[in-house]
C-alpha cells in the first residue's frame, strides 16, 4: 500500500457505520491480495508444470532463484507422469543435466525391491528402444507414478512455490508488459504473479500467445525453408525419390481396397465418420492442419489390476466402421505398440492404419478456448474407450484379436480417474514460435550447425498422421506420416527458445520451441523438454544477474553455465 492511503481510508471510513466498515474492509483485503500492489515478485514465473517446468524450476532453485511453478492441472510432468513412459529419445548419451539426473532417479527407485508389486524385477524385460544396459546407470522406462514420485522426490529439497489448478486469462489483460518487458501474469481466478523473467512450458504455448509473441501452427509448405519432410507427404514414391525418408506415406495406413461410405460402394450415402472431404492436397504445400493426438495408454494384463474395457455411453458402431472393414480387407496385425513397461503395465501408442490417434479431429484444440479444448479431450478419450472396447468385444472382429484385446484393460492404480483413463491428451504439436532462429530439416541432418546450442536432440524427424481421404482410387487412406532418420545427435539453438527481442524480452519457450513441422517432429521429446527448460532457466538466472535481455545474454557466458551444470552441447 501507497505512503499515505492510510490516512485516506481513514477518512472516508470515519462516517461509515462499523458493519459497513467491516465489508469494506473485507472487499479491500481480497482485491489487494489480487492485485499487482500486493503480489510477490518471483525471479522467475514458469507457466506450465510439464517436464520442461519441473525441470525449469529444479535448476533456478539451486540457483538461488525464487521461483514460482504454475500448473493448470492438479497433476505434474506432463506426459512424463501422463502415459509416456517408454522414452523417445533417440540417443542417451545426448542426454544431460537434470534430465540424465531424472532417469537415473528412475533406476534408484526400481532398484527398490518394494516398488515392484506386480511382478518380481527379474520378470520384467523391455523390448523398447531403451532397453537399459547391463552396468547402465539409469532407466529409461517406467510406470506414470514411478515418474510422479520422481519428480515429486527431486522437488521435495527445492526452494519452489507450487500452484496447481490455475489456468492462465487468456485475454489482453492476461499478460501485463512494460514495452516488451512482461511484468506480470493474471489467472481466470484473478491471481497475479509478477516476475524478473517469465517461462512457458505448456504443451499449447498459451502464454507465448496471451503476450503477443509469434507463432505458426501448421505445415510449412517444403519452399518455405527449402526443406523436403514438410507439408503434405500423400506420395510415398515422390517423398522415398528424394532420399530423405525411410517410411511415409505408406506406414500406418489402411490395406488396400477399404471403402469409405456409410453404404459401400455408393458415394451417395456419404462418408464414414473421421473422413475429409475432398484430396490431401499437393505433395509439399503447407496447411493448418496438426498432427493426430492421442492418449498414451497405461494398461495391465494382470487381474487384480485390471479394470476390463468400458463403452462409452455414446458409443456408435458406425465410428469404428473404418476398423472392422480394414480387416475385412486383409489386415493381419493388431493396430497398437503395446510396449512393456514395469508391474505389468504398457505404454500403449498408435500403430497400423485405424488405431489410437483420433485422425482430425484436433485441428482447433491449439487455439480453443480451455471449455472447447475440454470437449476434445473428452471427443479423445471416448473415442479411444469405444475403440478399446471394439477390438476386445465387437463380433465383427475377428476372434484372435478379440481374445488378445479382451486380456487387457486399463489400470486401477495409476490415474486420478475411477475409469483408470488419464486426464493428459498426448498434444503432439500445437503452437510453435517463431523466434529469431527456426529449427529446420536442414539443422536436423546436420547440413546447418548452430553455434548457439542450448541442448540435443537426436530422435528421428517424425510426424503422425494429419488427415484421412478418399484417394483416387475410391479408397480411404491416411496422410501425413513421416518417419526419417537423423544420422546424430544435433545442437538446437539458443535463439530458438527465445521470442524475438521486440515482442519479448524476458520470457522464454522451451516447448513450443521456434522450429518447422518437421523438425519440431525430431525435438519434441519429453528428455529434451527438460534440457531446454534447464538451459531455459540457467539462462534466466544470468539475464538477471546481468540485468540484461535475455536476447543480449552473451552466449560464451551461458555456455560455461551449461557446462556447469553438466548439460550436454555436442
Amino acid at each position: 500500500m501507497k505512503e499515505g492511503s492510510g490516512l485516506l481510508f481513514y477518512s472516508i471510513t470515519k462516517t461509515i457505520p462499523m458493519k459497513k466498515i467491516n465489508i469494506l474492509y473485507s472487499f479491500l483485503v481480497v482485491f489487494l491480495l489480487n492485485s499487482s500492489v500486493w503480489a510477490q515478485e518471483y525471479d522467475l514465473v514458469i507457466y506450465g508444470g510439464t517436464s520442461a517446468g519441473v525441470a525449469a524450476a529444479i535448476q533456478a532453485s539451486r540457483m538461488e532463484r525464487s521461483v514460482v511453478l504454475i500448473e493448470p492441472t492438479q497433476r505434474l510432468g506432463g506426459l512424463t507422469t501422463g502415459g509416456l513412459g517408454q522414452t523417445d529419445i533417440g540417443n542417451k548419451q545426448a542426454i544431460g543435466g537434470i534430465a540424465r539426473e531424472f532417469y537415473q532417479q528412475i533406476k534408484a527407485y526400481y532398484d527398490q525391491p518394494e516398488n515392484w508389486v506386480w511382478q518380481k524385477k527379474a520378470e520384467y524385460m523391455d523390448s523398447g528402444q531403451t532397453r537399459t544396459k547391463e552396468g547402465e546407470d539409469a532407466m529409461w522406462t517406467f510406470e506414470p507414478s514411478a515418474a510422479l514420485e520422481v519428480y515429486h522426490q527431486l522437488l521435495k529439497d527445492e526452494n519452489i512455490t507450487l500452484v496447481y489448478n490455475e489456468r492462465l486469462l487468456r485475454q489482453e489483460n492476461g499478460v501485463q508488459k512494460s514495452g516488451n518487458q512482461i511484468k506480470s501474469i493474471q489467472m481466470e481466478s484473478g491471481k497475479i504473479f509478477s516476475g524478473k523473467m517469465f517461462m512457458d512450458a505448456t504443451y499449447e504455448g498459451d502464454l507465448m500467445a496471451t503476450s503477443g509473441v509469434s507463432y505458426t501452427v501448421g505445415r510449412e509448405s517444403n519452399s518455405q525453408y527449402k526443406e523436403s519432410l514438410n507439408g503434405v507427404q500423400a506420395n510415398y514414391w515422390a517423398v522415398t525419390l528424394n532420399f530423405k525418408a525411410s517410411r511415409n506415406a505408406i506406414n500406418h495406413n489402411f490395406v488396400p481396397g477399404v471403402d469409405p461410405y456409410v453404404v459401400k460402394g455408393n458415394p451417395d450415402s456419404g462418408l464414414l465418420p473421421y473422413i475429409t472431404e475432398g484430396g490431401p492436397g499437393i505433395d509439399g504445400s503447407g496447411d493448418n492442419k496438426v498432427q493426430a493426438y492421442c492418449f498414451r495408454m497405461c494398461l495391465t494384463d494382470h487381474p487384480e489390476n485390471r479394470i476390463p474395457f468400458q463403452k462409452p455411453a455414446d458409443y456408435d458402431e458406425l465410428n469404428y466402421e473404418l476398423l472392422i472393414r480394414n480387416y475385412e480387407a486383409g489386415e493381419t496385425q493388431l493396430p497398437w505398440i503395446n510396449s512393456p513397461m514395469p508391474n505389468r503395465k504398457t505404454d500403449t501408442n498408435n500403430r497400423r492404419g485405424f488405431s489410437t490417434d483420433f485422425i482430425g479431429q484436433n485441428y482447433d484444440y491449439p487455439e480453443a478456448s480451455y471449455e472447447e479444448r475440454e470437449k476434445i479431450v473428452k471427443a479423445h478419450r471416448n473415442y479411444q474407450m469405444g475403440l478399446m472396447w471394439t477390438l476386445a468385444n465387437h463380433p465383427r472382429m475377428p476372434k484372435w484379436v478379440r481374445d488378445i484385446y479382451s486380456q487387457w484393460g486399463t489400470t486401477k492404480d495409476e490415474f486420478e480417474r475411477g475409469d483408470g483413463w488419464q486426464n493428459q491428451l498426448y498434444v503432439r504439436e500445437a503452437r510453435r514460435m517463431i523466434g529469431p532462429l527456426v529449427m529446420t530439416q536442414q539443422h536436423c541432418e546436420r547440413e546447418e550447425i548452430v553455434e548457439d546450442a542450448v541442448g540435443l536432440a537426436a530422435y528421428g524427424m517424425d510426424s503422425h498422421h494429419i488427415q484421412r481421404y478418399v484417394d483416387a482410387n475410391g479408397y480411404v487412406q491416411n496422410e501425413g506420416n513421416v518417419e526419417a532418420h537423423v544420422e546424430g545427435p544435433y545442437p538446437i539453438s539458443y535463439r530458438s527458445i527465445i521470442p524475438k527481442k521486440e515482442e519479448a524480452s524476458n520470457l522464454f519457450v522451451p516447448v513450443c520451441v521456434s522450429a518447422s513441422h518437421i523438425a519440431f517432429g525430431s525435438i519434441r521429446m519429453e528428455p529434451v523438454f527438460m534440457v531446454l527448460g534447464q538451459s531455459a532457466a540457467i539462462a534466466a538466472s544470468l539475464a538477471i544477474e546481468k540485468e540484461v535481455a535475455i536476447q543480449d545474454l552473451p552466449y560464451s557466458e551461458l555456455k560455461e553455465s551449461l557446462l556447469k551444470y553438466k548439460q550436454r552441447l555436442e
